[in-house]
């Protein structure tokens, strides 16, 4: 079931304010584009570290070897991941394995270093799992191929422009 996006009313009078109903309208639209944009940029972090391209794996140039525990499936499900986010197939699937893989990596990888995300640097891997879980609850928004090819299945309202 997909988050409904209401438009809030202004305390006092019960009223929609004309900024909230041009929010609320163009909210499906704004949340695919923030879909496309996490699943492209982690789409990209998978390509580099598998195939060396885009500066490669940690930005050596070199791609990781294939099987290498926990870098190498990471990296297949960073590029897998983020082509499916991007593309809107199995979007909360895909968000939740997605998410999953970086709380994974903070606590496994950064988090020991030290306490904060700016100090260990798990920032990105921090920001992409709560990027995905927002993309889990909230789903693909507007423009999911899913529903081009099986319709609305998730009972959420199509988006109209």
């Amino acid at each position: 079931m997909s988050a409904q996006l209401h438009p809030p009313t202004t305390p006092h009078t019960g009223t929609i304010t004309p900024i909230t109903s041009l929010t609320t309208r163009y909210a499906p639209h704004v949340l695919a584009l923030f879909r496309i944009v996490v699943g492209l940029l982690f789409a990209c972090h998978g390509a580099a570290s598998l195939f060396g391209v885009l500066g490669g794996a940690m930005g050596n140039g070199s791609a990781l070897p294939a099987g290498s525990w926990p870098g190498w499936y990471a990296a297949v499900i960073q590029l897998a991941g983020g082509l499916l986010v991007l593309l809107g197939l199995g979007t909360r699937a895909a968000a939740f394995v997605s998410s999953g893989s970086m709380a994974y990596a903070y606590f496994s990888v950064h988090q020991g270093n030290a306490l904060w995300p700016i100090q260990n640097g798990g920032e990105p891997s921090a920001i992409y799992c709560w990027a995905f879980l927002l993309i889990l609850f909230l789903g693909p928004g507007a423009w999911p191929l899913d529903r081009l090819f099986f319709g609305s299945r998730d009972g959420a309202p199509e988006a109209t422009d």
